[in-house]
């Protein structure tokens, strides 16, 4: 401890301050990597203001708990190798701890920003589904008298969806059909 006794007093803060940061962000990956609390541990929504929240179009927000802990570790640790080796100059690590300080906020904001436009909500556009060919996995009553099934892949993923027909006759089994109209939980198909 006697390096730390002889260290001045702007490189002890530069220390102490990279050492708590570093600390935070380590807790932070390690809940990222664990999914811990479902993945929702980041508390950025005292810093937003409304108009500022994310959006599905990718929104940036730079001050954020991971972009602000990143700025401090970053900072803190280059700070306190300017200090340590500039000695007395206060000026020179002032500068360079800001300015690592905000090139780590800035990675980590557009970082999160790329990650997000990478998630997927999962749900059925409906209205991109029509025009698209499927198979029959369940015959179709015709006039709409009954539902079945048909099976296709489309947003990315392969999905099975009931469906009905306005034909005049039954669609049987391994059928093709393609989407005309897609109602509140069906698909209205016709024979191809």
């Amino acid at each position: 401890m006697d390096w730390f006794i002889e260290l001045s007093t702007a490189g002890k803060i530069y220390f102490i301050i990279a050492v708590v940061a570093s600390i935070f962000l380590i807790i932070q990956i390690i809940v990222m990597l664990f999914s811990l609390g479902g993945g929702d541990i980041d508390m950025d929504g005292g810093f937003d203001s409304p108009d500022s929240i994310d959006d599905a179009d990718g929104g940036l927000s730079f001050f954020t708990v991971k972009s602000i802990t990143a700025f401090f570790a970053l900072g803190g640790w280059c700070g306190f190798a300017a200090q340590t080796s500039l000695g007395d100059n206060i000026w020179a690590p002032i500068l360079i701890a800001v300015a690592t300080g905000t090139v780590a906020l800035l990675g980590v904001a557009f970082a999160m920003r790329g990650i997000s436009k990478l998630q997927c909500s999962g749900n059925l556009v409906k209205k991109n589904l029509i025009g698209t060919v499927a198979t029959v996995y369940v015959s179709i009553p015709e006039k709409r008298s009954g539902r079945g099934k048909i099976t296709l892949t489309a947003q990315g993923s392969f999905m099975e969806i009931d469906a009905m027909t306005d034909d005049d006759e039954r669609i049987p089994v391994d059928s093709t059909v393609e989407i005309t109209e897609y109602s509140d939980d069906f698909a209205v198909v016709k024979k191809v």
